[in-house]
């Protein structure tokens, strides 16, 4: 697997147990030992801690009584969850970039040419990871730290990752969908943020 891009050690541990998570390393209800990664890892059991507490939060995995931490059985319903708060977030947060956006949209650009290549490769963690700082574009180009700090809580990136490459195991390009929407910011189009809204709910995984 290529080493995801991330910034701290708790992110890399992160990703490494959602990649087990994913590619069915850990199955649903088995247990999780924050011990054994450690090692593996060659880390302290502290940042595990962390990571292990951070996918907690997020409801991939949880805490049983003397039992420890383990994998919880996720449905398409579970993923699907988080989608229409994320909608509206994103709704909002268009409406309040459009001006900024619609004089520069280069930062989108650039990730619609990186989702372009990733589309190309077949490479679904660079479409996750893509799809996400995309999003996270336009929610930081609106300027409002409530409004990132929440979009950021919802764990995005790890429920478009499951997205992707667990429940759309055919392949599927992203680019397009998302040059549509910077050609809709280019234009001014009033209509944006129902446009972006309708967008993420169309990503959801379908139950």
């Amino acid at each position: 697997m290529t080493p995801p891009v991330v910034h701290s050690l708790r992110e890399q541990i992160r990703e490494h147990i959602l990649e087990g998570i994913v590619s069915g390393r850990w199955q649903p209800g088995e247990r999780i030992v924050e011990r054994r990664i450690a090692a593996e890892l060659l880390v302290s059991q502290t940042p595990v801690r962390e990571a292990l507490r951070e996918l907690e939060s997020l409801r991939l995995i949880e805490s049983v009584p003397n039992k420890g931490v383990r994998v919880r059985d996720l449905t398409a319903a579970d993923l699907k969850e988080s989608y229409p708060v994320r909608a509206g977030l994103e709704q909002v947060a268009a409406e309040l970039a459009a001006g900024a956006l619609a004089e520069d949209v280069s930062a989108l650009e650039r990730e619609v040419a990186a989702l372009e290549v990733a589309d190309r490769a077949g490479d679904s963690e660079a479409q996750a990871r893509h799809t996400v700082a995309f999003h996270r574009e336009i929610v930081r180009a609106a300027g409002n730290s409530v409004l990132l700090h929440t979009w950021e809580s919802l764990g995005i990136e790890v429920w478009t990752t499951l997205s992707i490459r667990w429940l759309s195991p055919e392949p599927r390009a992203h680019a397009e969908d998302h040059a549509e929407i910077v050609r809709a910011f280019r234009r001014r189009d009033p209509a944006i943020g129902e446009l972006l809204k309708r967008h993420v709910l169309s990503c959801a995984p379908r139950i």
